[in-house]
């Protein structure tokens, strides 16, 4: 289960859908992302086909991402069976 947001935009569309926040084009994906990380208990099972699940490192040590669209990520952690900060970002 999602615990907790880093990027409100992403948390405002996954609590209401509104867009206010997001690029709207990434909308449809961002939402089965987000929906997927929802009932995940580990990182591993974002691992969809298309969405390039990888492990971060240096300042994002521990987190994951997966793609989005172009080179915007969903990135998070876990904490136990928990996702946690969660982000959407550009960071290439």
């Amino acid at each position: 289960m999602i615990k907790h947001f880093l990027h409100k935009g992403v948390q405002t569309f996954f609590e209401t859908g509104s867009k206010v926040g997001i690029r709207p084009d990434h909308a449809k994906k961002l939402k089965q992302q987000l929906l997927l990380l929802n009932s995940a208990s580990s990182p591993t099972a974002m691992n969809m086909p298309g969405w390039c699940l990888h492990r971060l490192s240096h300042d994002l040590d521990g987190h994951w991402a997966v793609t989005v669209n172009g080179n915007w990520r969903l990135t998070f952690a876990f904490d136990g069976g928990d996702a946690i900060l969660v982000d959407y970002q550009d960071y290439h």
